[in-house]
């Protein structure tokens, strides 16, 4: 085998910063995999999220640790027993399939079993600040059809009027990121039902929310970290009605593409979602995001530098990507 892999930290700058409930961001930390075969190149990236114990040591660590079994050939269905879900997984797993894809001269849609992919619609995030500084925020923003606003608790229905106010034609969804108690939701599902908000993602903390049993609110309820795999579905029936699937999260894309089927099949909705990361993190999850009920790929529009070729981007309309940057 002439296989080799490789990886590499890249921190990708972001124009201004990126604040959600457990702190800010003025960077994109990233692990990109590349896998060399022949004249050949797949390539992956990954972000590791403390919130899951993840650091960028740990994730290389793991990378590197079924670097000796890629070079010798193990392909997408051997890493799943090689390493659990997990960041560095998906840059693996995303690097396999983009070297496939390159070794073939087939998309990686095909591969994959895939309709052509076409055009998504992102919504675009309105990062954690004052009431005021979000206003701002969803006025300069308020040509994009859909915002995904960043909440925390106390203030938080005055934010979403706010951002109301300033983009009364967007359609808004709301994330919590575990910050919210059973106290929250009660008090606020009904004033954000009254503005428009058609989705909560994540209001409690994953592992405590059992609360939302039998919960019939009129706003969906979507499962972020408390969804990682097929795994996780057992436990959220009866709480939520929609999942986020995340690469990062599933390990890759061969594992996402197996929870979103079966997620399809239990009746849950589906939401496709990213780390902030750079345009070659993002373009397998554009294969992913086809048929989404609810899309959030802006990862890229935040960053001040993105992986060349980019994806493409008018507005809020992400293109597929182009073969030069994945699969």
């Amino acid at each position: 085998m002439s296989r080799r892999l490789t990886v590499r930290r890249h921190a990708w700058p972001i124009r201004g910063s990126f604040t959600i409930s457990r702190g800010s961001k003025t960077s994109a930390d990233t692990l990109i995999v590349e896998i060399t075969d022949g004249d050949a190149v797949g390539r992956g990236e990954c972000v590791p999220y403390a919130r899951y114990g993840e650091t960028m040591e740990s994730a290389e660590a793991q990378v590197r640790s079924v670097a000796a079994a890629v070079d010798d050939g193990a392909d997408r269905s051997d890493l799943l027993d090689l390493l659990p879900a997990c960041a560095a997984r998906n840059a693996v797993d995303c690097a396999l399939w983009d070297l496939a894809a390159k070794r073939s001269g087939l998309p990686a849609w095909q591969l994959a079993r895939l309709a052509a992919p076409k055009p998504v619609e992102t919504a675009y995030t309105i990062s954690l600040d004052t009431v005021d500084a979000m206003g701002r925020a969803a006025a300069k923003a308020s040509a994009m059809p859909l915002l995904k606003l960043k909440l925390t608790g106390e203030g938080d229905i005055e934010r979403v009027a706010a951002v109301r106010e300033n983009a009364p034609g967007a359609r808004i969804v709301v994330d919590a990121n575990e910050a919210w108690t059973e106290h929250h939701l009660d008090a606020f599902v009904p004033a954000l039902s009254s503005l428009g908000v058609e989705m909560i993602e994540q209001p409690l903390p994953a592992g405590k929310d059992d609360a939302l049993a039998g919960y019939d609110g009129p706003i969906i309820l979507c499962a972020d970290e408390s969804c990682h795999d097929r795994s996780s579905l057992d436990d959220l029936a009866g709480k939520y009605g929609m999942v986020n699937i995340k690469l990062d999260k599933t390990g890759g894309l061969t594992e996402a593409l197996a929870l979103r089927e079966q997620a399809r099949e239990r009746g849950f909705q589906v939401m496709v979602g990213c780390m902030l990361a750079s345009s070659l993190a993002m373009a397998p999850a554009l294969l992913l995001a086809q048929d989404a009920e609810v899309v959030d790929l802006d990862g890229p529009l935040w960053l001040a530098e993105d992986y060349q070729p980019p994806l493409r981007a008018d507005g809020a309309l992400l293109h597929p990507p182009e073969r030069a940057l994945w699969g």
